[in-house]
């Protein structure tokens, strides 16, 4: 048996676009006389299509798509996923196709409800784990979290007799995840005695990245072969007599954590952009860290041709973040616009003295600043349709650090959910391909800019720290005082967690970020506003 794994890239809503592709690929398949082709989860309706599932038509168009798909499949087996249909119930489904005929259909028994998913709010459980043949080799047929469940359904069709199991998946990435996969994957095939055959998504959907990576695991729990991180690609693996041959022993290598995760941030950026229908994006450079990663990305990503910086000095503005930002364009190949915002400034500062007479500066006269910094962005943005990237990280948005309706503004906030240790790590890891990110940059203390010797340390700990409390609370919810035994100041935790849980009402006016870490803001994470349950001292 030649079995084909699709890992491809599919579009939310996109129903003839993604039946064309889907055609395309199993033609693609035919051509190389694959047996079995196997694509993603709901490849049909692109994963996951949340409230569409509400819409009535939307269902039933995706049923037409499915029955018209069959017509195309002629001389092999394709397994395709789609949203069935029984009376009033909607389910996670996966059509077996052969010769012009719908032969079995599959309903998703193991429905996840946690962390980024809500299948449950649209389905039904399937009733029964799905075996079928082919040829003489008994198959059993899983979709996503149904492998994840070592008492699930893989158990139940291995006592039927069935020796390859295909699993077709939408598994949303995060650091790391490649591992937990792979190892959950082995320890199924191993336990029951049976090949894997599993098929992933690959793509960026708003906040998710897929990462492909799909595998083949024969029944002693080794990976015989696996698809390429963050591209499409057909996967294709002989079978023989229920066991891989032998010359598809050598999987591709792991990447490095910076490298992963890297690509996966090009990948969820492009996604992003060229699905959404832009194609150009602006990007307000400081001369900092941050702004100089999202410049690097978006280049990386877009091309030159179609990434804007801006920088908006104002009297805070230091000759060293001028000359970082022009450095920084010169060796990405961009464009730089320079608007100075000392004059708005003055404006904004005159129109409101009557009313502001006898009240020192504070942090209102520096949120104004970047305010009109956002207004600058999104007038461009406006005008030449430009789709706007914040550049704030997971550590300044957890504890409030960043303007709401200033550096916060933007369509898309890349690197949201990357600490300020890993964008360092980032910038450091773009500089080993070619040295675009001036080494200052990498060097200096990181400030806001927005006031005279303003440095981050005035209001936040020393980024190690931050980040590593930021990592128990927000990714592990671990409490105070488990922190605390961890071996961290008590003030510091305290101010810490009081600063997280008072910039909620931020947070959820804030762009949509590319989910990295186990827990993201946003799907992941969901807290309330208003909310009086603060445990922040001892």
């Amino acid at each position: 048996m030649r079995v084909g794994l699709a890992q491809i890239n599919c579009t939310v809503g996109d129903l003839e676009g993604n039946f064309q592709k889907i055609l395309a690929w199993l033609k693609k398949a035919e051509s190389l006389r694959v047996d079995v082709v196997a694509f993603p989860e709901l490849a049909m309706t692109g994963y996951p299509p949340e409230d569409l599932l509400l819409k009535p038509r939307f269902v039933e168009d995706n049923l037409k798509k499915i029955k018209l798909m069959t017509k195309f499949v002629k001389n092999n087996i394709a397994i395709v996923g789609f949203v069935d249909k029984k009376g009033n119930d909607l389910y996670n489904a996966a059509a077996i196709m052969k010769r012009g005929k719908i032969i079995g259909v599959y309903h998703k028994m193991c429905l996840p409800n946690y962390g980024v998913f809500d299948e449950k709010r649209y389905f039904r459980p399937g009733k029964e784990p799905f075996v079928f043949t082919i040829g003489k080799v008994k198959c059993g047929l899983n979709i996503c979290e149904d492998i994840w469940e070592m008492e699930g359904p893989t158990k139940t069709q291995a006592k039927k007799g069935a020796k390859i199991i295909f699993t077709i998946n939408a598994s949303p990435y995060h650091l790391h995840k490649i591992k937990e996969r792979t190892a959950a994957i082995k320890n199924q095939a191993k336990k029951n005695k049976v090949v894997v055959v599993y098929t992933n998504l690959v793509g960026g959907q708003d906040e998710l990245v897929f990462d492909g990576q799909s595998m083949v695991v024969d029944s002693s729990g080794r990976v015989v072969a696996k698809a390429l991180a963050f591209e499409e690609e057909l996967l294709v693996v002989d079978i023989d007599s229920g066991k891989p041959k032998p010359e598809m022993q050598n999987p591709k290598q792991l990447l490095s954590a910076e490298e992963e995760v890297y690509q996966a941030l090009v990948l969820g950026l492009g996604d992003y952009v060229k699905k959404n229908g832009f194609k150009k994006v602006v990007i307000g450079l400081s001369g900092g860290i941050d702004s100089s990663l999202v410049a690097a990305l978006a280049r990386d990503t877009l091309g030159k041709e179609n990434v804007i910086g801006v920088f908006m000095p104002s009297r805070f503005s230091s000759k060293a973040s001028l000359e970082d930002a022009k450095a920084l364009a010169k060796n990405l190949g961009i464009k730089l616009l320079t608007i100075p915002i000392e004059i708005i400034f003055e404006t904004y500062l005159k129109t409101l003295s009557s009313h502001f007479r006898n009240l020192s500066s504070d942090i209102t006269e520096e949120n104004i600043q970047a305010r009109i910094r956002g207004n600058i962005l999104m007038a461009l943005s406006n005008k030449f349709n430009w789709l706007v990237l914040a550049t704030g990280n997971k550590s300044e948005m957890s504890v409030g650090y960043a303007t709401l309706y200033g550096d916060m503004a933007g369509g898309l906030a890349i690197i949201k959910d990357i600490p300020k240790t890993l964008v360092y790590k980032l910038a450091q890891y773009r500089n080993t391909v070619s040295a675009v990110i001036p080494e200052r940059v990498l060097t200096k203390e990181p400030t806001a800019e927005l006031r005279k010797n303003q440095k981050d340390r005035d209001t936040l700990p020393p980024y190690d720290i931050l980040d590593s409390i930021l990592k128990e609370y927000v990714e592990k919810d671990s409490g105070f005082d488990k922190i605390l035994h961890l071996g961290f100041d008590k003030k510091v935790v305290s101010k810490v967690i009081t600063m997280v849980d008072k910039s909620e009402y931020k947070r959820r006016q804030s762009p949509p970020g590319i989910k990295i870490t186990p827990k993201a803001f946003g799907k992941d994470r969901r807290m309330p506003i208003t909310n009086k349950y603060y445990v922040n001292k001892a």
